[in-house]
């Protein structure tokens, strides 16, 4: 299968996650007065759904070793579906959030198994520029997705984005059975037994380096997930935003984001990976505290906030693709295992910093500035440790690993 083609179908498949949350995002207000929640009650069904996906993902790795990588799909996406219609039907607050739970659940599979055949097929700067690719494809969705759910909402209201959540899964398992070969060949395929998967984790958790770069994409994915979580009431309620306008300035940050991504293979293979993500955390976190400090003094306008959100999230468009790739590098046996811990430890670590950060929220911009500036420094503390011990095992194997 050609670069492209690969890219194309796992870009597809893996788009219909973020749809469920950038589709939505334009709603979260019209949920909140139409089921009389309040910002947290809308806010948890973003973390339920994270929490749901994150957990998921230590099944659908480990199953799909053992059985190849198109069943878990078929049911994954199957779940998927039971729970956008949930979603649609649900009548409270305290419904929605289970029914967000059940789509977390599905959606989990369609970032676990793309990722794991990114590895059946390649390694290196390879992987990583077919990682890029992949991600080009789903930037529609930020860019896309709450347009469109802003429209849905004005023609029909906040139900029909779940039955068109609905629909895109239902394209999907078509698109699985019709296009999407088999990667993973039966006989480099694992068994699934407590022996193994106890093996295979503690292999996981005791290298430092897979750790490190599983937590500083952690980090960083917890500062998009708390901008998501705030940014719709931030926008409306503090900037009088229509849900259009609030689209339109989503996409701009996300537009930050996805474009720096291209640039992760090429500029990896002429710099090397540890200096391009080096240079990238330090980046995201100075543009991030420089943001805070901006918005502490007074003067976080909305064109302010949104020139500075586009800068740390072009860092963090060159930090997740490269550190999921070199993460999962060494451990192509378990790729699956190693896919699915990593997402989960991210999408947990996600979660808890939105409820943390949730706590502090007043409906203005600068607690979720301060929230992804956390984010940020955190990951940049992850990162100094992490990085010195990649660039001392190049040095070792004599890796031409610049630092």
């Amino acid at each position: 299968m050609s670069l492209f083609r690969a890219a194309l179908i796992l870009g597809l498949l893996s788009a219909v996650g973020p749809f469920a949350i950038d589709m939505y995002l334009p709603a979260m207000p019209a949920i909140a007065a139409a089921l009389a929640a309040d910002v947290t009650a809308v806010q948890l069904t973003l973390t339920s759904y994270f929490v749901a996906f994150g957990l998921a993902q230590l099944f659908y790795g480990p199953w799909a070793d053992q059985v190849g990588r198109k069943l878990p799909l078929y049911t994954g996406v199957g779940i998927f579906i039971a729970g956008s219609v949930a979603c649609a039907l649900a009548p409270t607050i305290g419904w929605l959030i289970a029914a967000r739970a059940v789509q977390g659940m599905g959606g989990a599979v369609l970032m676990v198994v793309p990722r794991a055949i990114v590895r059946d097929m390649h390694t290196g700067t390879a992987a990583t520029r077919l990682m890029a690719m992949i991600m080009l494809v789903i930037s529609v969705s930020p860019m896309l997705a709450p347009l469109a759910g802003s429209g849905l909402i004005a023609i029909s209201g906040w139900q029909s984005i779940f039955w068109a959540l609905a629909l895109a899964a239902v394209l999907s398992l078509v698109l699985v059975g019709t296009v999407l070969p088999e990667t993973l060949l039966v006989e480099h395929r694992v068994k699934v037994n407590v022996a193994n998967l106890w093996s295979g984790t503690k292999v996981l958790t005791r290298d430092p380096v897979f750790m490190g770069l599983t937590l500083i994409g952690g980090f960083g994915f917890s500062s998009f997930l708390v901008f998501i979580a705030s940014a719709a009431f931030v926008y409306t309620d503090q900037f009088g935003l229509t849900p259009t306008g609030f689209s339109v300035a989503f996409a701009i940050n996300a537009v930050g984001f996805f474009g720096a991504s291209q640039m992760a293979a090429p500029l990896g293979e002429r710099f090397g990976i540890l200096p391009v993500m080096r240079l990238a955390v330090i980046g995201f976190a100075g543009f991030a505290l420089v943001l805070l400090g901006i918005g502490l003094a007074g003067f976080a306008s909305l064109p302010v906030i949104i020139a500075g959100l586009f800068c740390a999230n072009a860092c963090l468009g060159l930090i997740l693709p490269t550190t999921m790739v070199v993460a999962l590098d060494p451990h192509g046996e378990i790729a699956g295992l190693a896919s699915s811990l990593g997402g989960t430890l991210q999408m947990v670590t996600a979660g808890m910093m939105v409820v943390v950060t949730g706590l502090f929220f007043d409906g203005t911009a600068v607690p979720m500035i301060a929230g992804i500036a956390l984010c940020a420094v955190l990951g940049l503390i992850t990162a100094l440790r992490t990085f010195r011990l990649m660039g001392q095992a190049g040095t070792e194997k004599g890796d031409k690993i610049s630092v």
